[in-house]
């Protein structure tokens, strides 16, 4: 496997005459040979940054006024997977902070510019959370607040935080993101984890800091499929609903990682001889046969639906056609079941593997921590997604941000 699984849906895609994905696959050795260091260091190291940059990775989903790509998001989560296939934590980053450049479109052109003007290179970092408090002043707001798992905020020189409203009462009246710059907020390094070690998820903290009303955003009108950016980012990328951009953007890397733990397993299987059980070749035993089978028909399953759904919502904004609630619930409803599926195929390949699996830092336990870790993610709330899908099908009203 090669980061995704072998199937027409994805062949389609790698078959695509791509510069962004083409570049890629000349770094992913560089990747691989890196991924170890990467976690045993707890951060992806700088020389990467700049390659993922200098491949235009993280403005793939960039307004084309600042020299983005403005491409294709199912070309996006391609890349996301191939690169979580040889390192999970970069894979993560590159998903994360890849996404923010979709997500600052929808600001007002004015924060826009303030991010870009200078520099399209400038990369964003986040934690959503309504951690912050935010008081309505003359032109803005005061914000205060310590938000946690900032993932890769090192590299980034912005922040995009949650916070509530806080009326004259001192009661929420309201949720927002805001965008606050790397000068107004102090980084503080407390992650150290089992897994997505390299991702550098650090705590973010605000003290009594001013934001401007253009770099603030209601999370309802988000929600909502509305955003001032959309004034000046006319096109179809930018009306592709949050709720199926942002949790993807969480399950593509738990995916490649899986298809990545797969391609390791078989390539350090097939020679294996047994020195149990009567010895003989692991690649002859059945029930490592079926397990090879089971893993690759879940990672080829979460692949599929994946895609389909991503694309299917593209498609709607291409034509300029309202996205039905019936596809994004069954986004989401696909969404949580690819990572469980992912994480499925990993736990069968992990268990097969025998102790050879147990060693710190090959690429099988590495995938697997990073799996499991990247599975606790809100987004990956499994059952919530799930009710969600089922209430729409029983006709219910249904009220949620991701979705």
């Amino acid at each position: 496997m090669d980061g995704t699984c072998p199937t027409s849906a994805t062949r389609s895609v790698k078959t695509m005459s791509d510069e962004v994905l083409d570049s890629v696959r000349t770094l992913l050795p560089r990747f691989a040979e890196r991924a170890r260091s990467t976690d045993e260091e707890r951060r992806v190291p700088e020389e990467t940054i700049r390659e993922l940059l200098d491949a235009g990775v993280f403005r793939m989903l960039q307004p084309k006024r600042y020299s983005g790509a403005e491409g294709d998001p199912a070309l996006f989560f391609t890349v996301v997977r191939e690169i979580s296939a040889v390192c999970g934590s970069t894979g993560w980053l590159v998903s994360v902070l890849g996404v923010h450049a979709w997500q600052l479109g929808l600001f007002a052109e004015a924060a826009q510019d303030e991010v870009w003007g200078d520099d399209p290179d400038v990369l964003v970092s986040s934690s959503y959370a309504p951690i912050g408090r935010l008081t309505p002043v003359r032109g803005g707001y005061r914000v205060s607040g310590r938000w946690r798992f900032s993932s890769g905020c090192e590299h980034a020189s912005w922040a995009l935080v949650g916070g509530l409203v806080v009326g004259e009462q001192g009661r929420p009246v309201d949720f927002m993101t805001v965008l606050v710059p790397r000068t107004e907020y102090v980084i503080e390094d407390v992650w150290d984890v089992i897994g997505l070690r390299g991702t550098a998820s650090n705590d973010i903290i605000v003290e009594d800091v001013f934001v401007p009303d253009h770099r603030v955003m209601r999370n309802y009108e988000q929600a909502q499929l509305r955003g001032p950016g959309q004034k000046v980012n006319t096109g179809p990328l930018y009306r592709m609903p949050f709720g199926g951009m942002f949790t993807t953007t969480i399950t593509a890397p738990v995916i490649g990682m899986a298809a990545g733990c797969y391609r390791s397993y078989v390539t350090a299987m097939r020679d294996r001889v047994r020195l149990s059980l009567g010895g003989g070749r692991f690649a002859e035993d059945q029930f490592a046969q079926v397990a090879v089978a089971r893993a690759a028909s879940e990672i080829d399953a979460a692949v599929l639906q994946t895609d389909r759904n991503i694309r299917e919502l593209y498609e709607h904004t291409v034509r300029g056609e309202p996205i039905p609630m019936k596809l994004r619930l069954r986004l989401r409803r696909d969404q949580v079941r690819a990572t469980e599926r992912a994480l499925e195929a990993i736990d069968i390949l992990f268990k097969t593997a025998g102790g050879s699996s147990l060693s710190r830092g090959n690429p099988i336990e590495r995938a697997w921590r990073d799996a499991h870790a990247g599975s606790v993610h809100v987004a990956n709330d499994v059952e919530r997604a799930l009710a969600m899908y089922g209430k729409g099908e029983f006709g219910l009203s249904i009220e949620a941000d991701l979705v």
